[in-house]
């Protein structure tokens, strides 16, 4: 357990990605916050199963990623909890597609605020005390869209380019004092997010389920295989390892070499 002793804000973590990167903390032994809507009973499980796995403490804050003060509140939250923040990881993200012309400004402003302004206070919150301790480790979930773009997604796309100039950014301001900031960018995810588009799709456009699979969610992807959560958690684990000290300011791509054209 190489991370006993260490704790963790992990937006966004009450299901999928973010849920399987809390998970790998607390394996690891992590103090754990997680993050995110959903049934409450659902989350009590989850972070019960997390404590138990960790032996350490595990905490459940509502936080809207939408709203800076109450960002600012979760991490004076678990900073009382824990004693600090070593790790955070901004995971918290929102979608929603439509050509420019037809894309409503109150979407654009909320896929802005979630999936990127939302990086910007978590990091702002958690820098002073990782320097202060001469350690820290933060991560951000992008996307393949950090890289390329796609049409009819301009909120998103336009938000994630911004969290890798985001990471580059606070890497170098940070990197005098032990503190790492990296981001990871995967392709199409299996989660239940993204299994239960599939049905509508099926009957939207007369598909198979395989032909939804293969030729519209996984057409970018040459492995046509799904990222599993399990494989970014496992990076974003490595990431946090004291033998990454040197990688900052990266931009991992986990797309099944979708970018790699």
């Amino acid at each position: 357990m190489f991370l006993k002793g260490k704790s963790a804000i992990v937006t966004g973590s009450t299901s999928g990605i973010g849920l399987a990167l809390a998970k790998a903390l607390a394996a690891e032994g992590a103090s754990v916050m997680i993050n995110g809507f959903g049934d409450a009973d659902a989350i009590e499980t989850e972070r019960v199963a997390l404590q138990a796995a960790s032996g350490a403490k595990a905490l459940y804050d509502g936080a809207d990623m939408a709203k800076p003060d109450q960002i600012a509140a979760m991490v004076a939250r678990a900073q009382d909890a824990f004693g600090g923040v070593d790790i955070a990881i901004s995971n918290a993200g929102i979608q929603h597609v439509a050509p420019i012309e037809d894309f409503p400004v109150e979407k654009w402003d909320a896929i802005l605020a979630i999936n990127l302004s939302s990086s910007f206070h978590l990091m702002r919150a958690v820098v002073p005390g990782m320097k202060a301790r001469g350690w820290g480790r933060i991560l951000t979930t992008a996307s393949a869209h950090s890289l390329v773009a796609s049409p009819n997604k301009a909120a998103y796309v336009a938000a994630k380019h911004g969290i890798a100039g985001l990471t580059k950014t606070v890497a170098l301001e940070t990197a005098p004092f032990g503190v790492t900031v990296n981001c990871i960018s995967p392709g199409y995810v299996w989660t239940p997010l993204v299994e239960n588009q599939i049905p509508d799709t099926m009957a939207a456009r007369g598909l198979t389920r395989e032909q939804v699979i293969n030729d519209v969610l996984l057409a970018a992807q040459p492995t046509k295989q799904f990222v599993l959560p399990e494989q970014v958690a496992a990076l974003a684990l490595f990431l946090c390892r004291d033998e990454a000290a040197s990688i900052t300011g990266a931009n991992y791509s986990m797309d099944g070499g979708w970018t790699a054209a």
